[in-house]
C-alpha cells in the first residue's frame, strides 16, 4: 500500500470504498476497516505517528518530525569578540593595578605588626581592592563569552548592573550630601598631613594636589601644626615650617629646587607669608577645580556609565544568542 494512500486514510478515516449505501449509518466504519486502519498505523514512522496536538505543533503530522535551526549571525560573532576583546584588555589594566597595590603595600611593609593599624587609609589598598575586584569581573566577562558559558555570563552582567547601580547611586547621594563630603574630605585631608613624613604615597599625594592647585594644607597653612615635624614644639629644623610644595617659588632662579622655602612659614603673619607660601587651603582649590571643570567631568561620567551599558547589552544579547543556539542544535 503507497504512503500517500496510507497518509490518507489516517486523516480521514470516514471516506473508504469501503462503506456500502445498504449500511444504516455510513458515517460509522465498520470494524473491519477499524481494524485494518490499526494495522496500517503501524507502518507509519514513529515520529509521524506520535505527533500532532499532543505536542502543541500545528505543522501537522509530515513535518512534526523537522526541528528549526538558530546559527550565529555575523553581529553575534562580533559582538561575541567585541565582548572578548574589551574584558581582555580590561582584565590586563586591572591586574596592573592590582599588582601595584600589592607591591605597595609589600614594599612600605604596611602588614607589619606595628603598621597594620593604620593600613586603611593607605592609597595601595584602594589599588589592591578595586584592582581584584575589577580583575574578576572581566575575568568572568572574557572567559564567559569565549567558551560561551552562560553561568559566567550571567554572574558578569549582574556584576556589571549592580557596579552601574552603585555609581549612580553614589553619584545622587554625593550631589545630595555636599557638606558631608566636604567633611569627609577634610578630614581625609588633615589624616594626610598628620602622616606626610610617614607615608610616602600620602606625601606624593599631597604635594602633587598643593603644587598643582596652587594651595596648602585643608582649610590653610596652618594646619601643618597637626604634624609632628611641622609643629612648632619639634626639636628639628621643620619645626614651624611647611613642605616646599608650600611655596609659591620653590625654585631658585628657576633650576634649583629649594626644599627649605617653608621653613619657619608659620611664624609669618598672612601680609608676610603671602608672599612665600601659599596661604588658600586646597579644600577651597579642589572645589574651584571642579566648578571649572564640571563640563569635563560630567561628559566623562556619561561616557563610562554609557560604555557600561552598552557592554551589559552586548552581554544580554549574547546570551539570548547562546540560549537560542543551544535550545535548536
Amino acid at each position: 500500500m503507497s504512503r500517500n494512500y496510507t497518509m490518507k486514510r489516517i486523516l480521514w478515516p470516514w471516506s473508504r470504498r469501503d462503506t456500502t449505501p445498504n449500511e444504516s449509518s455510513p458515517l460509522i466504519p465498520k470494524v473491519s476497516a477499524a481494524k485494518e486502519d490499526a494495522e496500517e498505523l503501524g507502518d507509519v514512522p514513529a515520529a509521524i505517528h506520535q505527533a500532532g496536538p499532543n505536542r502543541g505543533r500545528d505543522d501537522g503530522p509530515v513535518f512534526a518530525g523537522v526541528r528549526p535551526h538558530y546559527r550565529y549571525s555575523f553581529m553575534d560573532y562580533f559582538l561575541k569578540y567585541l565582548l572578548v576583546l574589551s574584558n581582555l584588555v580590561f582584565t590586563v589594566l586591572s591586574l596592573m593595578a592590582l599588582v601595584l597595590g600589592l607591591w605597595g603595600l609589600v614594599s612600605k611593609q604596611s602588614f607589619a605588626q606595628e603598621r597594620i593599624g593604620s593600613i586603611g587609609t593607605d592609597p595601595m589598598l584602594v589599588f589592591l581592592t578595586v584592582g581584584s575586584v575589577l580583575t574578576l569581573l572581566g575575568l568572568s566577562g572574557c572567559v564567559g563569552a569565549l567558551r560561551e558559558n552562560r553561568a559566567l555570563l550571567k554572574l558578569f552582567s549582574a556584576a556589571l548592573l549592580a557596579l552601574i547601580t552603585a555609581q549612580v547611586l553614589t553619584a545622587i547621594v554625593a550631589y545630595s550630601l555636599q557638606d558631608r563630603v566636604v567633611g569627609y574630605l577634610r578630614s581625609g585631608m588633615l589624616a594626610a598631613v598628620a602622616r606626610y613624613q610617614d607615608d610616602l604615597d600620602l606625601r606624593f599625594i599631597t604635594d602633587e594636589i598643593q603644587s598643582n592647585l596652587q594651595c596648602c594644607g585643608a582649610d590653610n597653612y596652618r594646619d601643618w601644626e597637626l604634624n609632628i615635624y611641622y609643629n612648632c614644639s619639634a626639636p628639628g629644623v621643620l619645626a614651624c615650617g611647611v613642605p616646599a610644595t608650600c611655596c609659591v617659588d620653590p625654585l631658585e632662579n628657576g633650576t634649583v629646587w629649594n626644599s627649605q622655602c617653608g621653613l619657619g612659614a608659620q611664624l609669618l603673619d598672612e601680609f608676610s607669608a603671602q608672599s612665600v607660601i601659599f596661604l588658600g587651603g586646597c579644600l577651597g582649590g579642589i572645589s574651584r577645580w571642579i566648578e571649572q571643570h564640571e563640563g569635563l567631568i560630567g561628559t566623562v561620567a556619561v561616557v563610562v556609565v554609557g560604555v557600561q551599558i552598552l557592554t551589559l547589552f552586548i552581554s544580554t544579547r549574547l546570551l539570548e544568542s547562546i540560549r537560542w543556539h543551544k535550545v535548536y542544535t
